[in-house]
């Protein structure tokens, strides 16, 4: 079998975020409560759209659904999507798994778990994806690691950033190899984007494990996390249970990777915009030859001195 003859493709465009709230789209089969994961409260999922998704209770970041992540971060009415159509049928005919696959369609309203496009981030045009962690734990298939790859392949050839926000549990265990394999192409673009100069932001969600963590989504040349995200390739369990040792406390948290060098920052959801907004301002071509801060060469006799 092709690789090619895994994949259906189509084209859309979108004009803004807006029709995603009018065709209803990612709300479909939509659970109307929310368990908290770090303090057990059960929440209306309606009240927790207009609050950044964050527990009333604890201020725990809560899933966010890939649109809402979108339109976060994006000005409005700039985000065009890319490779909608893109979707796997099951390549080793894995029993439950289309049954599984459709399900996860009709909660997230997207054909695979990564939501891929191109934005502005407060006026600075970008690439970028959401690996939606609703969408089979958000693990990684043979689609999503293709648009992954293909995202960075598209940044690099526009000349753009990109930004790519990660919220799963690994590879995708019904692919089989298939999926294993795409920790290496997701790895090998990121590092063609990177070797041609462009800039990689990765932003780590809860949980940002497994294969994913194991491959582009700590290739970042700058790796952001939201607060007490789990980030690693093994679970803490999993890590106490084999290495037969009490684990330091907060192991694998955003704060304990940020303190051991993993992560660059953690930031919060209502400050991710203006952060991406000023890094991507910072990286922009010829911004640190420009501006009040660019130091004046001397002039005349004072350049012997």
């Amino acid at each position: 079998m092709k690789l090619d003859e895994l994949f259906h493709r189509k084209r859309q465009t979108w004009n803004g975020l807006l029709r995603l709230r009018k065709d209803g789209r990612g709300m479909r089969g939509r659970a109307q409560t929310v368990r908290c994961p770090r303090c057990n409260a059960v929440l209306p999922a309606e009240e927790l759209e207009g609050s950044l998704w964050l527990c009333p209770e604890c201020r725990g970041c809560l899933p966010m659904p890939a649109e809402e992540r979108i339109a976060l971060v994006a000005d409005p009415g700039s985000f065009r999507e890319l490779f909608p159509g893109l979707k796997t049928r099951n390549p080793l005919s894995f029993p439950g798994y289309e049954e599984s696959l459709s399900k996860s369609r009709d909660v997230t309203g997207e054909a695979s778990a990564f939501l891929a496009g191109v934005c502005r981030i407060d006026g600075e045009k970008a690439a970028v994806g959401v690996l939606d962690g609703r969408f089979l734990m958000g693990s990684m298939g043979t689609a999503e690691g293709e648009k992954i790859a293909r995202l960075a392949e598209y940044a690099a050839g526009h000349r753009i950033p990109l930004v790519i926000f990660s919220a799963s549990g690994g590879a995708r265990m019904q692919e089989g190899l298939f999926s294993l394999l795409q920790m290496a192409k997701t790895s090998a673009a990121v590092g063609r984007f990177r070797d041609a100069g462009g800039l990689f932001v990765s932003v780590l969600l809860h949980p940002a494990t497994g294969g994913v963590s194991a491959s582009y989504a700590s290739l970042g040349d700058i790796i952001l996390a939201e607060p007490d995200a789990l980030i690693g390739f093994a679970g803490p369990r999993v890590i106490r249970q084999t290495i037969g040792e009490t684990l330091p406390e907060g192991f694998q948290h955003a704060e304990f990777q940020l303190e051991h060098g993993m992560v660059d920052r953690i930031v919060e959801r209502s400050e991710l915009k203006t952060t991406l907004a000023a890094i991507l301002r910072l990286h922009r071509p010829g911004a640190l030859k420009t501006g009040a801060g660019r130091r004046k060469e001397p002039r005349g006799d004072a350049r012997r001195h």
